[in-house]
């Protein structure tokens, strides 16, 4: 059996170690970075490709740099090879955080800060010659990022909105009887002047549904059918 699936970090990893531990990162990294780029993610599949690369790269490093440790190079420093995957794993948390974007309520870039956080993690296991645990990984990865993400639109989660209504300082309206039907609760959050200097009332909408889009329609169609609506927005949580 080759001895880049038995031995995990070796004092002298020969050649083809490191090239086969290289050339498996980049089919990880291209693997989950596939996925990303076709759902148009900011860090695709180069970027994957990339973080995953360094990662390994840093931990060949490490492993070449194995046969020294403990060894006094001065009086005062002693090499620590475990620097460099921790370095790595530093570096990638300033990259996630400026994945991650708010705009309001909603949240963007979270599932890609955490890819980027997970590759990086495949390509230390991969760097230090742990083969079976970095391909285990990465197929994991890759199913809770494509057929897992089919449950999404199966299951019945929340849903927010906020919906801003006509009215008059002196009576709040009573959304409930419009909403009840179709089991979405309405929150008092605000009243105050619309752009267009009308007296609006602002209530946040709250319902469980596997299709947002239709039951937004559904739910914004039954208001309009009784109030006169200003303004309709949905909350959403880009991953």
């Amino acid at each position: 059996m080759p001895s880049f699936l038995t031995d995990a970090m070796p004092l002298a990893p020969s050649w083809w170690d490191i090239a086969a531990r290289i050339m498996l990162t980049v089919i990880a990294g291209g693997l989950i970075g596939l996925d990303r780029e076709r759902g148009g993610h900011a860090a695709g599949f180069r970027t994957t490709i990339l973080v995953a690369l360094a990662a390994c790269i840093a931990m060949v490093q490490a492993n070449l740099l194995l046969s020294t440790y403990g060894k006094t190079l001065s009086f005062f420093t002693q090499m620590d090879v475990l620097r460099f995957p921790l370095g790595v794993l530093t570096g990638v948390g300033f990259i996630g955080g400026g994945a991650i974007l708010r705009r309001g309520d909603m949240m963007t870039g979270v599932t890609t800060a955490a890819t980027l956080w997970f590759m990086t993690v495949v390509g230390l296991c991969f760097g230090g010659g742990q083969i079976v645990t970095g391909t285990v990984a990465t197929i994991v990865a890759f199913i809770v990022l494509s057929p897992l993400k089919r449950l999404d639109s199966w299951l019945r989660c929340e849903r927010k909105a906020t919906v801003v209504v006509y009215g008059s300082s002196s009576d709040i309206p009573d959304l409930s009887a419009v909403l009840d039907s179709l089991e979405c609760s309405a929150l008092f959050v605000s009243l105050g002047q619309t752009e267009d200097g009308r007296i609006g009332v602002t209530f946040e909408l709250r319902w469980l549904a596997k299709d947002p889009d239709a039951s937004a329609r559904a739910i914004l169609f039954a208001v309009c059918e009784t109030y006169e609506v200003a303004n309709f927005s949905m909350h959403s949580t880009t991953t």
